[in-house]
This record gives C-alpha cells, structure tokens and sequence, in this order.
C-alpha cells in the first residue's frame, strides 16, 4: 500500500496518510520502519516515482537515449517488487 500510495501523492504525504493507521497496530515502531522503506524503495517503481529518476531520464535525453515510462517500469517494478520483499523480510 505505501509503495502505491507514495507513487502517486510522493513519500512524504504518504506517510501523513498512512500515520493514524500506523500508531494503532500493536507495533507501531516496526510499521514506522516499514513503511519508510516501503516509500523509499517505491521511487524505484516508475520514471515519475522519484525525481532523481526523473533527472537521469533528462540527461539522458539530452545525449540521445529516450527512457520511456513503460521502458523504465519493465526494469523498475521486478527490482521495486524484489527491494520491497527483501526489505519487508530484513525489518520484519
């Protein structure tokens, strides 16, 4: 859900969003964790997920190479989805 969420409305309202949901569980330290991982690791998801992607696709751009958005998802989501398990896994 954060890595969806952050990908539309950016981490840091994500996080706004998703704080009441959070300090209800039985503990809200490891969903803190979690949940900024989460919305980290999502900006790998899509070229406008993070604005340092955004940057590269520009530069690059500039010297010839076009990213697509569906060019840069095809890598973007198996390495977000893989980052995000792991991730989930370690904290866990």
């Amino acid at each position: 859900m954060t890595a969806a969420l952050s990908n539309l409305v950016s981490n840091v309202p994500a996080v706004l969003i998703l704080k009441p949901f959070i300090m209800n569980l039985p503990d809200p330290g490891r969903a803190w964790r979690i949940v900024a991982m989460s919305s980290t690791f999502a900006g790998n998801l899509t070229l406008i997920g993070s604005v340092a992607n955004l940057i590269v696709a520009e530069r690059a751009k500039k010297e010839g190479v076009t990213i697509s958005f569906l060019a840069y998802l095809r890598i973007g989501l198996p390495l977000t989805l893989a980052s995000l398990a792991f991730g989930t896994w370690w904290l866990a």
